[in-house]
């Protein structure tokens, strides 16, 4: 964890020992509202799904903040609750559409966090390797993103994926499925980059 982003947990942390939630909240959201929305973005290619799914997971912050136990960093507990409501959407896409964050000023945060990415998005670099991944399914998509344009560690991974088992023997057995489904993706992705021309030796993305 770089010096910056150690000090905003350190704040995040500080503005919630001193019971302002809100104010923990806003901080989160700025900090790191726009590399999320970057990763619902890419993992449901739709600017309204990913905004909508976005908006649902700031709430869940917002709501979560009080009981948050601390065992994983603010970042990572906000990609927890990314996913969380990714899967959520899945499976109910247009159950409560236009959702907005209620009871406090963040709903503000989040609505600017969303008009200065989402242009950004929209215009980013597309080449044939970024296409390779766009064409995997969306989980492999979120794996991927989170573990190697993030930088999540494995045990943040675990916590991402978990379903509702935070015990320590699931998360071990979580993060090994979770090493061996990423090296499949580096694999298939490796094969389908060759197919395509862009490989003309072997190496390993590490």
């Amino acid at each position: 964890m770089g010096p910056d982003r150690r000090e905003l947990e350190t704040r995040i942390a500080s503005l919630r020992e001193k019971g302002d939630l809100d104010e923990a909240a806003t901080c989160a959201v700025q900090a790191f509202g726009p590399e999320v929305l970057g990763f619902l973005f890419s993992v449901l290619r739709s600017e309204s799904d990913a905004s909508e799914v976005f908006s649902q997971a700031c709430e869940d912050l917002w709501r979560s903040l009080e009981a948050f136990d601390g065992r994983c960093s603010m970042r990572a507990w906000l990609y927890k609750l990314a996913q969380t409501a990714m899967a959520r959407f899945r499976r109910a896409p247009h159950r409560r559409p236009g959702r907005h964050v209620p009871l406090s000023g963040l709903g503000v945060v989040v609505a600017d966090v969303r008009s200065r990415t989402l242009p950004h998005l929209r215009t980013s670099v597309k080449d044939q390797f970024a296409k390779i991944r766009d064409s995997l399914d969306e989980d492999d998509r979120a794996l991927l993103i989170l573990r190697v344009d993030r930088g999540l560690s494995w045990r943040e991974l675990a916590r991402t994926f978990s379903i509702d088992d935070d015990a320590e023997e699931a998360l071990r057995r979580l993060e090994a499925r979770l090493r061996k489904r990423f090296q499949h993706i580096k694999e298939e992705i490796r094969s389908r980059a060759l197919e395509a021309g862009l490989l003309g030796t072997s190496h390993d993305d590490g």
